[in-house]
């Protein structure tokens, strides 16, 4: 049994699409990262996305639990053309195109970015790694909504367009047990 605690980095406060971009986070609320902090096994390995926003964040709640390298693959969506628009600006050049992208993920694609699939399959990947370095013990990985949302639909065998349903805020714990080989969904968006 591996159990991953899943952590949504800090605010970014940017009101666009935040994919590869490396926005910082904003990590003045100590009091909230201090309660992420003493919900977490003191015993378990922390890793991160490669994006500073990530990286600070584990950094933060980390302390003297043991780091492990940041993960590229553990990167939010690629929005390729998209990044740093808003919805509605890209909404106004290509409407079809975004709206299905967001209602039925899958093989769609942002011009020059990633598809849902592209997105699972390289998260998956990691978190297959991981639980196989690691088996028996607890793993926080500190990433992004996308990547939340991809073990989220991987532990209930949901859709797509149902799990990006789930709120996943800044902050947040979920909760993802693999056990032999089967998923244990627990809490889902736990602030602490």
């Amino acid at each position: 049994m591996t159990r991953l605690h899943l952590i949504r980095h800090g605010p970014t406060h940017a009101k666009a699409m935040v994919g590869w971009s490396d926005l910082p986070a904003d990590l003045s609320d100590e009091a909230a990262l201090n309660r992420l902090h003493d919900c977490l096994p003191l015993d378990a390995v922390v890793v991160s996305s490669d994006l500073s926003r990530a990286t600070d964040t584990a950094d933060a709640i980390a302390r003297s639990r043991q780091r492990l390298p940041h993960d590229p693959g553990l990167r939010e969506i690629n929005f390729g053309a998209w990044e740093l628009r808003r919805f509605q600006e890209v909404e106004a050049e290509d409407p079809a195109l975004i709206r299905a992208y967001w209602e039925t993920p899958g093989d769609v694609r942002a011009p020059d970015g990633e598809s849902w699939h592209d997105v699972t399959a390289r998260v998956d990947a990691v978190i297959d790694r991981l639980i196989a370095e690691y088996r028996g013990h607890d793993v926080v990985v500190v990433a992004h909504f996308g990547v939340i949302l991809t073990q989220i639909q991987r532990a209930t065998g949901i859709s797509a367009v149902e799990a990006f349903g789930h709120r996943i805020d800044n902050l947040s714990l979920t909760e993802v047990t693999h056990v032999g080989p089967g998923w244990r969904l627990g809490r889902v968006n736990h602030l602490a």
